[in-house]
């Protein structure tokens, strides 16, 4: 039986005793799209304006060359801060993998995005002691994406509440696992990892719509890293600092949820059940069920942009209160303000990262659209709980006429209606385009897919890090060092 002290001794016996064998192949598979999004979403992320900031500052810090950065060409840097960059890169767009909860009580935003941090912490840290095979990198993914999940599962809502940013926090310690799962840490090295992890995990909701927001998961995988790092060299913390009255979970949440907690690690896997959703656009998950119904809408009755009167938008606290912007200016804030998010549906009949652009954002049509789309909080939706993301939106047309559409409450791209994987490799080379040529791309997506499966896992770094024309391009336009 689970109590205030003992999850930190349990997370330890998991990620000491958990082997490759233990892996069933249902993780695995799942695991494998997992990591295919969050490559793409490297790529994508290394042309963002705050992660070229990032790689200008890792370059101009120097150090030992552990690790290359994405889309940036074959320089090194050390591992801790070539975490910082590959984590904030995948989490740039806000388009990476999200842990789901059937939990009615839950708040959406206390689940964590869970693959980039184990994934960064395991390439980066099998970059800098060469020879990996790629099953270690899978396996050490695969227990930091369980213990990160689990931590923020079994947290007590208070914490997303009080105004921290989970994939900062909880994040922390899927890059720690991973890190340490990698480097062979086990019993006291194993828990000072925590321990220096639970001191360090970080991040608050203010920055949302701000580079600082992806920030916090870059420095989820830099501190996790580094309190691998070490630990392996002997630096102490406490030994079980998920616990007790100080611990990270009274803390940072005001306690657990015991009856939960009771399951333990991997029973099951988190991956497997209750799931991931993979992200159909660059978004806030809270988001993207009114976004399906937006277009929907849209389709159905073939709107066209200069029909629309206004739209009226309702939802419940779950989603008004994080995504909070009633007006984007950019494309930051576009990624948490429903009347941007509709009035891109309604003005391009998509949203891809190549929408998200401030020039776009700030340009004239979708200015006047926002202005005309009112966000309400439905009291009847907050009263049905928050275990669905429930909408509905009511467009007004110039002529008179009230078109109504509910959310679809099956959320795409989550277990229940997965996005496929010929959609799945489509955003991976779309996301891909223009950071690596169109040869790169299609040994990347295969090397991925094929990580655990004797793939060349140096070749699949270099790849990432950019051919010689593309990052030649990025660092000639926009670095300067």
């Amino acid at each position: 039986m689970s109590s205030i002290s003992d999850i930190t001794a349990q997370a330890i016996r998991f990620i000491e005793q958990t082997t490759y064998a233990d892996l069933p192949e249902e993780a695995l598979a799942i695991a494998r799209r997992c990591m295919v999004d969050t490559v793409g979403l490297y790529l994508a992320g290394s042309q963002e304006s705050s992660v070229r900031i990032l790689i200008e500052d890792a370059l101009a810090q120097g150090g030992r060359g552990d690790a290359s950065l994405p889309g940036a060409g074959t320089k090194k840097v050390p591992a801790a801060i070539a975490g910082r960059v590959w984590g904030t890169s995948g989490h740039a767009h806000d388009w990476d993998d999200t842990q789901v909860s059937h939990d009615p009580a839950h708040v959406y935003g206390l689940l964590t995005h869970p693959s980039v941090p184990p994934l960064t912490a395991a390439l980066i840290i099998a970059s800098e002691l060469g020879n990996v095979d790629g099953r270690d990198i899978m396996l050490a993914f695969q227990v930091g994406f369980e213990v990160e999940c689990k931590i923020s599962e079994w947290m007590k809502p208070r914490h997303y509440r009080r105004g921290h940013h989970t994939s900062g926090t909880v994040g922390t310690f899927g890059a720690a696992a991973a890190a340490a799962k990698l480097l062979g840490l086990k019993g006291a090295q194993l828990a000072h990892t925590l321990g220096l992890a639970a001191s360090f995990a970080a991040g608050i909701r203010v920055n949302f719509g701000t580079m600082t927001k992806p920030l916090h998961v870059g420095r989820a995988c830099e501190n996790g890293i580094t309190a691998a790092l070490l630990a392996a060299r002997g630096f102490e913390a406490d030994p079980a600092a998920l616990d007790g009255t100080w611990g990270f979970f009274s803390v940072m949440g005001e306690g657990f949820d015991e009856e939960k907690a009771k399951q333990g690690f991997a029973s099951p896997l988190t991956i497997v059940s209750p799931g991931v959703s993979i992200k159909p656009y660059p978004s806030g998950i809270l988001t993207h069920q009114s976004m399906d119904a937006m277009l929907k809408l849209v389709l159905d009755h073939d709107l066209k942009p200069g029909e629309i009167d206004r739209i009226r938008f309702f939802a419940g606290k779950n989603i008004i209160e994080p995504i909070r912007y009633p007006i984007a200016r950019n494309h930051l804030q576009a990624k948490f303000s429903m009347p941007a998010l509709l009035a891109m549906i309604a003005l391009c009949r998509r949203a891809s990262h190549h929408e998200f652009e401030d020039a776009f954002v700030a340009g004239e049509a979708m200015q006047d659209l926002q202005a005309r789309t009112e966000v309400i909080n439905d009291l009847e939706i907050d009263a049905q709980g928050y275990d669905k993301i429930r909408s509905r939106i009511e467009v007004v047309t110039k002529d008179g006429r009230t078109l109504v559409q509910w959310a679809d409450e099956r959320y795409r791209g989550g277990p229940s209606n997965p996005i496929n994987d010929t959609d799945l490799d489509a955003k991976f080379l779309m996301c891909a385009e223009g950071v690596i040529s169109d040869s790169d791309r299609a040994e990347l997506l295969r090397l991925v897919r094929g990580i655990d499966k004797g793939a060349d896992i140096k070749r699949l770094m270099a790849l990432i890090s950019g051919d010689g024309a593309a990052a030649g391009a990025l660092l000639r336009n926009d670095l300067i060092f």
